[in-house]
């Protein structure tokens, strides 16, 4: 690989809610890539879909002779090098909102993902949220409206950018586990469902035919 060539290492698009952030970030930041996939049934790539440990390999952004890791390690990292995009608000109080629900969704909400794990290609009507999981959802969802309430809209600081890319796969699951949620919200997850650039991960993740059996049963 030539030093100059960036690349986004990611695994599966159906499963992994991580690739998905990291690749849309790296979209929304208009920067030029290739995307490197790596296969589902790599241990450490597994691993992680699985949520039994953290890897290194997925995302991984590779630019100008320089490697990243970690989504928000991304995210920050494509601020600097594409401030024009705007992934983080411009105002100080605002960007620290921002990195706050940023670093809330990185590093919290243990029992949706282990719930509702995402599955693009899957679909549970009917589906029983537990206790723990539906804190969590109700967490989120005060956390939008607060976004809302503060920034006017139509994303969660204004104009799309680093909190809408964090928080999409959190709407994914709504939609495959049939979440009961409240018309603006709603609303707020179609304006995420139909946004081109989450359309089309969509769209590939739907392609694809490698399963993992272990998030495909409903439990």
């Amino acid at each position: 690989m030539s030093q100059m060539e960036t690349t986004l290492t990611i695994s599966s698009r159906n499963y992994s809610s991580w690739s998905m952030r990291g690749w849309l970030l790296a979209k929304l930041a208009g920067l030029p890539f290739e995307t490197v996939a790596v296969p589902v049934d790599d241990p450490a790539a597994r691993a992680e879909l699985l949520l039994l440990s953290p890897s290194i390999l997925v995302p991984c952004l590779q630019h100008d002779g320089i490697k990243v890791w970690d989504t928000l390690a991304i995210c920050e990292y494509l601020n600097e090098i594409r401030p024009q995009a705007h992934l983080l608000p411009e105002h100080r109080k605002a960007r620290a909102h921002c990195r706050s629900i940023c670093g809330e969704m990185h590093s919290g909400f243990g029992a949706l993902r282990s719930a509702l794990p995402m599955n693009l290609r899957g679909h549970f009507p009917n589906f029983r949220v537990w206790s723990r999981a539906q804190d969590d959802i109700e967490r989120i969802v005060t956390i939008w409206r607060e976004c809302f309430a503060a920034y006017g809209g139509p994303w969660l600081f204004g104009e799309i950018g680093a909190a809408d890319a964090m928080y999409a796969p959190v709407v994914t699951r709504f939609l495959t586990y049939d979440v009961k949620i409240d018309r603006d919200i709603a609303d707020y997850c179609m304006r995420v469902l139909k946004q081109p650039f989450v359309a089309e991960w969509i769209a590939a993740a739907k392609s694809e035919t490698e399963d993992i059996d272990e998030l495909d049963v409903e439990f």
